[in-house]
């Protein structure tokens, strides 16, 4: 699966202002100030009017989040992007850029649960409707989008992991004149370019790969310099999400083993799914490499896929066995994870879980870090064997 952006020339794109940075420093300083200074008040005029570009305060611009936004956008193959203070930000500050009350998006079913919340609330209140869909059906797709603004798309899907064509969605989208935009969180640029299959924007969860250590809460956005500078001008300023300089150098950090730990995460995951896969104990297990084959554009995968236990195991008991898989929500670091899908139903805050997110009260979402792949599947094993009726 590995033939996605080959390593070097991922860690040629991500290191690119490495013979920049002040004082020939291997790594970029962190410019750790809210506020920047003017020389004159010519030069304070010149701004105001847009004349110069250069950073003001940081809630807008900053230098060391400008070198992240500017590694993101050349791995995605963009001409521009912009750094968020989370994942939600970067999700809201970019939808709420291009609907008004009345308008109507289209979404893929199944799409991340708090993206959904947002839709289900705050688009809600303002009166924008949200028509869900399957993915994998075009003709569904096509059939949603006269009249719809924007487009939302997840592939593959948060918790069942379905994958989609996502370059016949952007061409559909373009034919009715509709903005599209994708989570590309799961695959990473590594293993898909969005943007390069006729996405018009792509954001990402920066808290699980583009960051990978499970220190940093971020989002980011890219696409053509008309788009995010829609964003920038029209949500950002307002809603105030703005990436912090630490946290953007974090996320500089993480970057540049990026296409390393992604490769390392497939392998592991795949592998390990394959096993799943095998066992009478197992009903299902949602992977997007064990189809007969990836859709166009999902060049790799990554670390993230759920699957679904027979009768016979008790959950409980399962994941409280575990030894190196441990529970918690998110995914992306260097830490193997799991969440029971049981407990997912019993959140107050996520109605008909089930339905719309395809979750089953015995599936369990894996998230396979780089702890190796024997030692995992030795915890998986002794936990199924010691779980089971």
């Amino acid at each position: 699966m590995n033939n996605g952006l080959d390593p070097f020339e991922a860690f040629s794109l991500i290191t690119a202002h490495d013979e920049a940075n002040a004082f020939e420093a291997v790594v970029p300083p962190i410019v750790q100030t809210s506020l920047f200074t003017f020389s004159s008040y010519d030069e304070m005029v010149s701004t105001y009017r847009g004349e110069k570009v250069r950073p003001v305060y940081s809630r807008g611009l900053n230098p060391t989040v400008r070198i992240f936004e500017e590694m993101l956008a050349r791995l995605e193959g963009g001409e521009d992007a912009l750094g968020f203070a989370s994942g939600m930000a970067a999700i809201s500050s970019s939808v709420l850029a291009f609907v008004e009350p009345g308008d109507r998006i289209v979404a893929v079913r199944h799409v991340y649960p708090d993206a959904f919340r947002l839709f289900g609330t705050i688009l809600k209140r303002m009166k924008i409707e949200v028509t869900y869909v399957d993915g994998r059906d075009e003709e569904a797709v096509a059939r949603a989008l006269p009249g719809a603004k924007l487009l939302y798309l997840e592939s593959p899907t948060s918790w069942i992991m379905e994958a989609h064509d996502v370059g016949a969605l952007a061409a559909l989208a373009k034919r009715h004149g509709v903005v599209s935009v994708i989570d590309n969180s799961w695959a990473s640029p590594v293993f898909q370019q969005p943007l390069t299959l006729g996405v018009d924007l792509v954001l990402h969860s920066a808290s699980k790969y583009l960051g990978g250590h499970s220190d940093v809460v971020a989002g980011v956005v890219a696409g053509s310099k008309v788009l995010v500078d829609r964003i920038r001008g029209e949500s950002l300023p307002y809603l105030g999400g703005k990436l912090s300089p630490f946290d953007a150098w974090l996320l500089v950090r993480g970057m540049r083993t990026l296409p390393i730990r992604m490769k390392a995460h497939e392998a592991s995951a795949l592998e390990i799914a394959r096993r799943l896969q095998a066992l009478d104990i197992v009903d299902k297990v949602f992977h997007p490499a064990l189809a007969n084959r990836l859709p166009p554009g999902l060049k790799g995968t990554s670390g993230l896929f759920s699957f679904t236990f027979r009768e016979g195991i008790d959950i409980r008991a399962f994941c409280d066995r575990l030894k190196l898989f441990k529970l918690g929500v998110s995914w992306g670091g260097h830490e193997s994870l799991i969440v029971p899908g049981e407990v997912v139903l019993q959140q107050k805050a996520q109605p008909n879980s089930a339905q719309t997110f395809g979750i089953d009260a015995r599936s369990i979402r894996l998230h396979v870090g780089l702890e190796g792949t024997e030692a995992l599947w030795s915890d998986l094993e002794a936990a199924i064997a010691a779980s089971q009726d």
